[in-house]
């Protein structure tokens, strides 16, 4: 038998459950809520947040669902999140054979993932980001709703957005490709604060204005902004689906922590 590498779930337990059980009560709780949202035709990435489930797991899953509703042909999903506990220049692409989620393995696109680092010089393979919870959270929503898809995960640390963006364009030339653009908003600040950050956030996506980023705050906004980008320069519009925030969840609202889900097509 033939050796696997795999690449380990190191947050099931804290960010989401451990067992399958559990992570389907919250994917059936939060889709016992009736929501009828304004869709696209051609959806090609998705921006969903990437903290524990119970603060944002139904902004995050409102996303997944409506995607899965309406593309039953995705092959491939890329997902591309920031880096929270390593630094790095670039990005990292990880080369395992599977990536594990409560649900089951997802197969890692080994081939795709290697074709990217051996094209661009600021991409590569660093070993210390596969514990990474930004792309890690979105893993087990991955595998419930489009099963059978091979898995490409970027982790980037210190990159230019434009950089990021020629990946995800040359990833969209393909149709059965898709992109999940991994982010959580402002941290830490009162929940009046909060809101008005991230509403210059929200309204960066909603708008497609790049500049409008430099005033708010969010963990992965080099990779909503290579989203835009993509978006502005192939003609493809944007949809905010959902705004919360850490204080529904907790009612504190000194320290809170912002989150949204987004659709990009047309």
């Amino acid at each position: 038998m033939s050796f696997k590498s795999i690449r380990k779930s190191v947050v099931s337990g804290s960010f989401y459950p451990y067992k399958k059980e559990e992570i389907l009560k919250y994917i059936n709780h939060f889709n016992n809520f009736e929501t009828n949202v304004e869709t696209f035709e051609d959806i090609k990435a998705i921006i969903v947040p990437h903290a524990g489930y119970i603060y944002s797991g139904f902004t995050a899953n409102l996303a997944y669902k409506l995607v899965s509703s309406l593309k039953k042909d995705i092959k491939r999903v890329v997902v591309i999140g920031p880096s929270h506990r390593v630094y790095l220049k670039g990005a990292s692409v990880a080369i395992y054979d599977e990536f594990e989620t409560p649900f089951g393995n997802l197969k890692i696109d080994k081939e795709f993932s290697q074709k990217f680092i051996d094209k661009y010089d600021f991409l590569e393979f660093n070993v210390e980001c596969e514990f990474e919870h930004s792309t890690e959270t979105q893993a087990p929503f991955i595998k419930y709703y489009f099963a059978d898809v091979e898995l490409v995960e970027v982790v980037y640390g210190e990159i230019d957005y434009k950089d990021l963006s020629k990946v995800i364009d040359e990833v969209l030339k393909d149709k059965f490709n898709f992109v999940v653009i991994s982010t959580d908003l402002s941290h830490f600040y009162t929940l009046e604060e909060a809101q008005k950050l991230d509403n210059i956030c929200l309204e960066a996506i909603d708008k497609k204005d790049l500049k409008l980023f430099d005033y708010c705050e969010a963990c992965g906004k080099i990779g909503v902004k290579a989203i835009i980008n993509w978006a502005i320069e192939n003609n493809f519009d944007t949809k905010v689906l959902n705004y919360c925030t850490s204080a529904d969840v907790t009612k504190d609202k000194s320290r809170v922590v912002g989150y949204t889900s987004a659709l990009i097509g047309r």
